[in-house]
């Protein structure tokens, strides 16, 4: 399979793996942060699920050189929580807190036609513009 493949692959399995989790839905987002009212904690277990199998994940591709496509293996350096970390971290929640969408779901929700959804990635995608962050082109 290409690379291109495996990412569609792979977006398409977490985006029903988003729907199937209800997180699409920025409703059922906010009641999660609503700690005073109807508080709903499905969102952590969805929350606990990822974190799991992201560290099985991470942990077997830390024994490996390459990817199954054959590519070199390329994990993010481990470095220690800094400034940048704490702003964007606290910026990525007031964004969250405030339309009910982070960027999987945004994208999700666009495709199921989602109106607010178009103005939260057009809001994520200006802020990659800002930090520079933004992809030159499609993957090599």
């Amino acid at each position: 399979m290409t690379k291109l493949g495996m990412a569609l692959l792979a977006g398409v399995v977490f985006g029903i793996g988003l729907l199937l989790a209800g997180m699409t839905d920025p409703q059922k987002v906010l009641a999660f942060l609503d700690l005073a009212g109807e508080w709903d904690p499905s969102l952590a277990l969805v929350m606990i699920s990822a974190i799991a199998t992201a560290r099985f994940g991470f942990a077997a591709a830390e024994h490996r050189n390459d990817t199954w496509l054959g590519a070199a293996m390329q994990l993010p350096p481990r470095r220690a929580a800094d400034r940048r970390l704490f702003a964007g971290s606290a910026l990525f929640g007031v964004g969250w807190g405030l339309a009910g969408f982070c960027p999987g779901p945004a994208l999700v929700g666009i495709g199921l036609g989602y109106g607010p959804a178009v103005a939260v990635v057009v809001a994520m995608l200006a802020g990659l513009c800002v930090a520079g962050k933004l992809p030159k082109g499609p993957p090599h």
